[in-house]
């Protein structure tokens, strides 16, 4: 099985916003459901589960159900969200876990992945989720990633130059992404209860337990909304899309 994890328990402190980012209305749908959207729509993804709060669990299936067609049948299930965002990813693992009627990961199948996704990047494309699951033949895990474009150095005490880094071995990682299942759920275990805390990527995990992650070309589109000014500039590009239908499941 295919399965995908839905990032939408954080809070945020840099949107000016009594919500949380996630939440907030981009023209008649929340963010997070232009989101959903290409995880619903592939073939690729089986079951989809949600990390979310209770109080917003009812909004996100309805409004996904707005937006797209097969929502219902797509959206297995949601999750409660953990104490830092790795946490969150380990507790939709386990509801997967439970629903495929398994105790923990060590009898699940190589065939068996997880998909991880922020409902705070609304721009990711069918694309780029086909081309992490064409990545995974002969290796444990997939990130799409993008070239460092300036030039990176180390500091020193925050206001020293300190040391130069290679710019050409230098990426930002992007979400999804992809991993196999049980070597993923293993990987996240060993760093229980204090090292998970520490971890601020989704493959952090994988690369510590010498998973084999290969990356791929990230997608500039695929911005995580961090400030207002990412809010705006997802804004601006819904409005310039508008009256178009792409987005929707047939």
């Amino acid at each position: 099985m295919n399965a995908a994890i839905l990032l939408s328990g954080g809070i945020g402190t840099r949107i000016n916003s009594d919500i949380p980012k996630q939440y907030i209305r981009i023209g008649d749908h929340m963010t997070i459901t232009y989101a959903l959207g290409p995880l619903i729509s592939t073939p690729l993804i089986h079951a989809i589960y949600i990390v979310a709060a209770e109080e917003y669990r009812e909004d996100i299936t309805s409004d996904a159900g707005k937006l797209y067609k097969g929502a219902a049948d797509k959206i297995k299930g949601f999750a409660d969200p953990g104490v830092n965002r790795q946490g969150s990813i380990l507790s939709g693992m386990e509801k997967i876990l439970d629903d495929m009627g398994s105790a923990d990961a060590s009898d699940i199948s190589d065939d068996d992945t997880v998909l991880v996704h922020d409902a705070c990047r609304p721009g990711i494309s069918a694309e780029l989720i086909a081309a992490c699951y064409e990545a995974l033949e002969g290796c444990d895990g997939v990130m799409p990633a993008l070239p460092m474009k300036d030039t990176v150095y180390l500091g020193d005490a925050g206001d020293r130059i300190g040391g130069l880094l290679d710019r050409s071995r230098i990426y930002a990682g992007q979400a999804p992404e992809l991993f196999r299942l049980g070597k993923y759920h293993q990987a996240n275990l060993a760093l229980l209860p204090d090292k998970i805390l520490k971890i601020n990527g989704a493959s952090e995990p994988a690369v510590m337990a010498g998973m084999d992650i290969r990356m791929i070309p990230g997608d500039e589109a695929n911005y995580k909304i961090t400030t207002d000014a990412d809010l705006a500039r997802f804004r601006e590009s819904m409005e310039r899309a508008e009256g178009r239908d792409d987005r929707i499941s047939e």
